[in-house]
């Protein structure tokens, strides 16, 4: 239980311990934050502990009060980049939205967070892999059942595509837009990624008819004036 900040009870000072709390959470968020600019700048092979604490302005001290090692703070930084996108699909969609209009507005948000933070979109797919290879089944472990909680009160048609090989063929195409360089392009693969988010769940004509939507969206924001 987080204590509380300094103040007088019965003639007694309390410490300022949540001061202190504070503090801590800043320093580890600072280290994540320099993992991820590091990365994006060196790759996680080449980013050394050295690299890490001059980006975060903090002691090699401190940085092992966070984290054992380097590969802890990377999977540390992991997590905050999938938090930070959960935080976004969530608010991008409201609980009038049906599960198909969920779908189209959350992958929408994602793929626009991510052309925003090409940092990020690296670290998620190039150093991530390389660090881990094994990390594209956890992002389907992830993003499957989420999709399959959309349905519990309506059940879908029956799935003309199996739900994980339609993910995977989805990160495919964000994985090749990163891996290039193209970051910036990824809203540009929103009516294709909403077509395979859709097609086990909701069949071939509804997911047909919301990537054609995706695909209206898309037009409108390349001719939205600057």
């Amino acid at each position: 239980m987080q204590k509380q900040s300094s103040s007088e009870i019965g003639g007694k000072v309390l410490e300022p311990t949540l001061q202190i709390d504070v503090g801590t959470r800043s320093q580890r968020q600072r280290i994540v934050e320099a993992m991820l600019a590091s990365c994006a700048e060196k790759t996680y092979a080449a980013t050394t502990i050295s690299d890490i604490v001059g980006h975060a302005s903090i002691s090699r001290t401190t940085f092992y009060k966070h984290f054992d090692d380097k590969r802890a703070c990377f999977d540390a930084t992991l997590d905050f980049c999938l938090e930070q996108l959960g935080e976004v699909a969530t608010r991008a969609v409201s609980s009038a939205d049906s599960p198909t209009e969920a779908v189209r507005k959350a992958s929408a948000a994602l793929l626009e967070a991510l052309a925003a933070r090409p940092a990020m979109a690296q670290l998620l797919v190039a150093e991530a892999i390389a660090v881990e290879p094994a990390t594209p089944l956890r992002y389907r472990a992830l993003l499957v059942p989420a999709l399959e909680a959309l349905w519990r009160d309506r059940p879908p048609p029956r799935p003309e595509t199996d739900p994980g090989l339609a993910s995977g063929r989805a990160q495919l195409l964000i994985f090749s837009q990163v891996a290039g360089g193209h970051a910036d392009r990824l809203p540009q693969l929103h009516p294709e990624v909403v077509y395979l988010a859709l097609a086990p769940f909701a069949g071939h004509e509804e997911a047909v008819r919301q990537s054609r939507l995706a695909a209206d969206d898309v037009s409108e924001d390349r001719v939205a004036p600057a």
